[in-house]
């Protein structure tokens, strides 16, 4: 059937409705690396402007680094461009092993298989590892990518509130007659930017028989002592089962993903998973680039320790500015708005005071739970940060929410 004038218009209807409910999401293309300062066109067409970036998932300044960029040139020139093949096929090159051993030793894991991304890591690991005899209990508000995992296997499926270990025990309690529990959860939640209570879950799951996965895409590479993760943070490295994390934020910002964890299970994800078995590996730049990023993270923890201080001053500013934030000690800080619409338009109007944010709002965050999420780097200065505080100081004077609680934004805006 063609594409009838009928369709266009529903489809026309449908944008110009999102439009004017001010939710329309514009394109903004950036025109130099991933970095702290980028050149960005925003709206489409308009001219270039440098601008701070402030929503970027690169954790730790290692997107543009010279030295990672460097050994991408290197796999280039020494393995090629791609592997145009599957892992199991043709697609294996020995520095996907080596990159392999490097996470298993960085995570603290007994092995690990390398995926085209997280997304499709989460895609074929539950399917893999459990059957129609297992549940997975998953925290409620886990990425999305693990709960379009978890619906592709055939295990019963149950959920506990958010960070609740009361309600996790209680779920645990009901499906002791499963073969296995597998409790599901982020480190770091990507929203919120809070950690789930690790040593607390683990000590529910030892008690109760259970296995533990962890996505810690939002932790690996900065979040610890030494950045292992979020498993590190809780003393409980010898406590997870399986870690699936990405390359693609704060180990690099390229792309790729893993699955970590007991060998018998990431055994079965090589065998069995799905997203392994059928898509094209990481390509070689990307795998070189990636071992030189925990070449360097092995070596000191000079980034870590700088985005640290980065987030916590960044927190303690932003709410002297009377700004209205998310609890936590992550570099992932929510400035709470509660209205999309207000978020939309604040957002715009940091990149014209020279800072680039964006809003998030419903279906990517609850209704009502509208946010700018800030995420700091370890190549913000300072100087960075200041700008990006006084520029938060001036918006929000513009609508009225400095100093405002949850209550009083509401109430002047609605939800």
């Amino acid at each position: 059937m063609t594409y009838s004038v009928k369709n266009r218009e529903m489809f026309e209807g449908e944008i110009e409705e999102i439009k004017s409910k001010g939710l329309y999401k514009e394109k903004r293309f950036i025109c130099s690396p991933q970095d702290a300062e980028i050149t960005v066109e925003f709206p489409e067409g308009a001219p270039q402007a440098k601008v701070l970036n402030f929503c970027s998932n690169n954790y730790l300044g290692l997107s543009s680094h010279p030295d990672v960029v460097e050994a991408a040139h290197a796999g280039l020139d020494a393995r090629g461009y791609g592997m145009s093949s599957v892992r199991f096929i043709c697609g294996t090159q020995d520095i996907h092993r080596e990159l392999q051993n490097k996470m298993s030793e960085f995570l603290g894991m007994e092995s690990t298989l390398l995926f085209p991304s997280c997304m499709d890591a989460n895609a074929g690991v539950f399917e893999a590892v459990l059957g129609p005899e297992d549940v997975i209990i998953a925290d409620r508000l886990i990425h999305a990518s693990l709960v379009d995992g978890i619906r592709l296997c055939s295990a019963e499926y149950d959920t506990f509130k958010h960070m609740n270990m009361k309600h996790l025990r209680k779920k645990l309690e009901l499906h002791q007659d499963k073969r296995t529990r597998l409790i599901v959860t982020d480190g770091v939640f990507s929203m919120d930017g809070d950690l789930i209570q690790l040593d607390e879950l683990c000590a529910l799951a030892d008690e109760y028989d259970a296995m533990v996965l962890l996505d810690d895409s939002h932790a690996s590479g900065f979040i610890g002592k030494t950045g292992r993760g979020t498993h590190e943070h809780f003393n409980v490295m010898d406590k997870i089962d399986l870690i699936t994390t990405t390359f693609g934020k704060g180990l690099g910002g390229a792309s790729g993903g893993c699955v970590s964890g007991r060998k018998e299970l990431i055994e079965l994800c090589r065998q069995k998973a799905r997203p392994y078995l059928f898509s094209n590996s990481m390509a070689p730049s990307i795998v070189a680039g990636s071992i030189k990023v925990i070449d360097l993270l092995t070596e000191n923890t000079e980034r870590r320790d700088t985005l640290e201080w980065n987030a916590k001053y960044f927190r303690e500013e932003i709410l002297k500015a009377g700004l209205c934030i998310r609890e936590g000690n992550t570099p992932v800080v929510p400035v709470m708005l509660f209205n999309a619409k207000l978020a939309n338009d604040m957002a715009r109007d940091m990149y014209a005071e020279g800072i680039y944010v964006v809003g998030f709002f419903f279906p990517v965050v609850s209704a009502g739970a509208a946010r700018i999420r800030v995420q700091l780097s370890a190549a913000h200065t300072k100087e960075h940060i200041d700008k990006a505080v006084a520029a938060f100081a001036k918006v929000g004077e513009k609508y009225g929410i400095i100093g405002l609680d949850k209550k009083g934004i509401i109430e002047k805006y609605g939800m």
